[in-house]
């Protein structure tokens, strides 16, 4: 387990939900990955992100699906390809990433509570 944080330090981390209109892959990148666009809504916008999700994904299963994203990290450089947002998941038992995602549709750029 981490170290305890407050409830102001997690307040800090903008966690919101988004929706995934583009993926294509990502050849350049070290591990095999995507390059995702997610629409996180008027007030943010289209952001982009790579993600390194191709076991259990593929591009044609990810338009349209809701994911959280970490969009107050600053850009990251990915090879040729600039990363604005931190799309979050988690480790299966083999290591591989399973997305994180909410249970019902909500309204992109709503913000984690």
């Amino acid at each position: 387990m981490a170290e305890e944080i407050t409830y102001a330090d997690f307040e800090r981390v903008d966690i919101r939900v988004g929706t995934i209109i583009e993926a294509s892959l990502f050849p350049e990148a070290r591990k095999p990955a995507f390059k995702l666009l997610i629409d996180f809504g008027p007030d943010i916008g289209i952001k982009k992100s790579s993600a390194q999700i191709t076991v259990h994904y593929t591009t044609e299963n990810l338009i349209g699906r809701q994911v959280l994203g970490v969009v107050n990290f600053p850009p990251r450089q990915i090879g040729p390809f600039r990363s604005e947002v931190l799309t979050l998941g988690f480790e299966d038992e083999n290591g591989a990433i399973v997305l994180a995602a909410v249970e019902q549709p909500v309204p992109n750029g709503r913000k984690m509570m």
